[in-house]
């Protein structure tokens, strides 16, 4: 018989490939108001996540531990890397996402939508013809906390396509309440994007939604999941197709066909999360004051974050 430590809740037996009983979750780095957007970088061996109302983005490597990457830096949300392993990052105070350079430049990716601001840029990814795809709800302007209080100027809270030749910025989903974290499935055939909505609204599911991807085209096919403690917000898929989402007791497990397949229970409410590690068999965990690191089976479906 298997003894399970308390951080693992198994709902079906996959789980048990995915983390192994003998992980452990360790919590290697803390003393944050509000941690997310972690990614990778493997050229660096390094994880790099924001710390929104204090305004930094840090960096922890095994190596040298903790430090701040970057200060003052504009309510940094989300993060992830282009194929050419530059930093792209939602950017809550200038109300933007932003590449940063190789040469340490930023560059402004896209900040208006039809001449009007965008909200508050959540989470970002970058498909592999190289079109950055964002949330824009309006959490970073609702107060002073997280970003800069202000009117909303775009009529809906719009998943965004930025095209990669032309730079055109296209909204191809306006009827979220407050879309959240998004990702592909291996394929690139399926994007998935988090429901948040009930962070202000009970009314609203705690859901994820699926949809079919045909270029710059996204086809709804209706809600992938539900989070049954808390609300959805960073996600991250492996190459075995699973999608890992963040939420109030954890980290939730999903097979390709939407199955719950277990929790990695975690003692703060969980952010975001990334795959990492010196062989990419590590699980990066954003939780609150916090961040946490756990083996897991499967590696990490962006191909250009594997190590």
């Amino acid at each position: 018989m298997i003894t399970l430590p308390p951080h693992l809740e198994v709902r079906d037996p996959r789980f048990l490939d995915l983390v192994h009983p003998m992980s452990q979750l360790e919590r290697i780095a803390t003393g944050f108001t509000w941690a997310e957007g972690p990614v990778w970088f493997g050229d660096h061996q390094c994880v790099l996540f924001s710390d929104i109302p204090n305004q930094r983005v840090m960096r922890w490597s095994e190596a040298e531990g903790l430090s701040t990457y970057s200060a003052a830096s504009g309510f940094h949300n989300g993060h992830t890397r282009d194929a050419q392993g530059r930093l792209i990052s939602c950017r809550h105070g200038a109300r933007d996402v932003v590449r940063t350079e190789t040469n340490g430049a930023g560059t402004v990716i896209a900040d208006r939508y039809e001449g009007k601001r965008l909200n508050s840029p959540n989470d970002v990814v970058v498909s592999r013809d190289g079109a950055v795809w964002f949330t824009d709800p309006t959490y970073g302007i609702l107060g002073n906390f997280e970003g800069y209080q202000a009117p909303p100027e775009q009529a809906a809270r719009h998943v965004f396509r930025v095209d990669p030749a032309t730079g055109e910025i296209r909204a191809v989903v306006s009827d979220f309440t407050q879309p959240n974290g998004l990702v592909f499935s291996p394929d690139e055939r399926r994007l998935y994007i988090a429901e948040s909505g009930s962070s202000h609204d009970d009314s609203v599911p705690a859901v994820i939604r699926q949809f079919d991807v045909d270029g710059a085209t996204l086809t709804d096919r209706g809600i992938f999941a539900t989070i049954d403690c808390g609300l959805p917000d960073g996600m991250r898929v492996d190459t075995l197709g699973n999608l890992w989402s963040s939420a109030a007791d954890g980290v939730h497990c999903f097979a390709p066909d939407g199955t719950l397949l277990g929790k990695i229970l975690v003692p703060e409410t969980v952010a975001n999360l990334c795959f990492g590690g010196a062989d990419g068999h590590r699980m990066f965990i954003t939780a609150t004051t916090s961040v946490y690191r756990i083996f897991v089976g499967s590696l990490g479906a962006e191909n250009w974050t594997r190590p």
